[in-house]
C-alpha cells in the first residue's frame, strides 16, 4: 500500500486518519473492554450472588454507554466531513467487541452456563452463533459499502448489532432488577437464549431498517416533538433507573418490530399519495 509505479508522478495515497470521530470509536471500544473485565471476574458463588449482579449491571451500563458513543462517532464524521475508510473499519472492529463480544459473554455468564449446567458445550454454541452472525454482519456491512463507494447509504441491511446489544443488554437488566425483587418468571432465564438466537438471525437478515443519518441536532421540530422530548429527557433524570428498567427494552424492541412492519407502512403511504395525485381538484378549493 502506498507504493507508485516506476516513472509515474502520481502523489502517493495517504492514510487518513480524522481525531475526533476515531476518538468516539476508541471511547466505545474501551467501554466494551471494561464490560468485558466486569462480565468476567463477577463471581457467580451462593455467597456472591448480590456482588456478582452488581458487576453484571456495571458491565451493562458500559455496553449502553458504548451505544451511544458509536451513536456518535458517524454522525460527528458527517457533521465535520471527515468520513473514511479506516474509521469505518476502526467502527466495525470496536462494534465487534462491543456489541458481539461482550454480549455473547454476557449471556453465557448470566444464563446460558446454569442452563446448560450438564452440557456446557451448548451454552458455549448458543453464544458463539450470536458473535458469528454479528461479525458476518459487520463485514456485510463493511463490503456493501465499500462496493457503493459511500459510507452504508441510508438503510442498514438486517439488525445493526449496536440495537441487538443494546437490547440483549437492556432485557437482561431489566430481568436482573425483577429477579432482585422477586418478581421475575420462574424461568426467565430461558428467554435470553432464544432472544439471543433471533437476533442472530435477524442481524444477518434482509431485513431493512432506517439508519437515522437524517437526524440532524440542528433541525428545527414541531412543538409537540419539543415537548415530547423534553418530558422525556426529564423522566430519565428524575427518575432514572425506574424509568430506563422499561424505557431501554422499549425502545430497542420498537426498532427491532419497527424493520417487520416498516414495508407496509410505506406501501400504504404510497398508496394514499397515488390516491391524491388521481383525485380531482376541487374547483371552491385554494387558488
Amino acid at each position: 500500500m502506498g507504493e507508485r509505479e516506476p516513472g509515474s508522478d502520481a502523489p502517493e495515497p495517504k492514510l487518513r486518519i480524522y481525531f475526533l470521530p476515531n476518538l468516539f470509536t476508541a471511547a466505545n471500544l474501551f467501554c466494551g473492554f471494561v464490560a468485558l473485565t466486569y462480565i468476567v471476574t463477577a463471581d457467580f458463588s451462593a455467597e456472591a450472588a448480590n456482588p456478582a449482579y452488581k458487576a453484571i449491571k456495571i458491565a451493562l451500563g458500559f455496553i449502553l454507554l458504548a451505544c451511544i458513543f458509536d451513536l456518535f462517532d458517524g454522525r460527528v464524521a458527517r457533521m465535520v466531513g471527515v468520513e473514511s475508510p479506516f474509521g469505518r473499519e476502526f467502527d466495525s472492529l470496536a462494534d465487534l467487541v462491543s456489541f458481539g463480544v461482550a454480549p455473547a459473554f454476557l449471556v453465557h455468564r448470566v444464563v446460558l452456563r446454569d442452563v446448560f449446567q450438564n452440557h456446557p458445550q451448548w451454552g458455549w454454541f448458543i453464544s458463539s452463533v450470536y458473535l458469528l452472525c454479528g461479525a458476518f454482519r459487520l463485514a456485510r456491512f463493511n463490503c456493501l459499502a465499500a462496493m457503493a463507494g459511500t459510507g452504508g447509504g441510508k438503510e442498514f441491511l438486517g439488525f445493526p448489532i449496536p440495537a441487538a446489544a443494546g437490547l440483549v443488554s437492556s432485557l437482561t437488566w431489566l430481568m436482573i432488577h425483577l429477579d432482585e425483587k422477586g418478581a421475575a418468571p420462574p424461568k426467565w432465564r430461558w428467554a435470553l437464549p432464544v432472544i439471543l438466537l433471533f437476533l442472530s438471525a435477524m442481524m444477518v437478515s434482509t431485513v431493512k431498517y432506517p439508519t437515522f443519518k437524517r437526524f440532524d441536532l440542528k433541525a428545527t421540530g414541531t412543538f409537540w416533538k419539543t415537548i415530547a422530548g423534553a418530558l422525556f429527557i426529564g423522566s430519565i433524570v428524575v427518575l432514572r433507573e425506574k424509568v430506563l428498567y422499561v424505557a431501554l427494552p422499549v425502545l430497542f424492541t420498537a426498532y427491532l418490530v419497527y424493520g417487520f412492519i416498516r414495508p407496509r407502512i410505506s406501501r400504504k403511504m404510497r398508496h394514499e399519495i397515488e390516491e391524491d395525485e388521481d383525485a380531482p381538484l376541487d374547483p371552491n378549493g385554494p387558488g
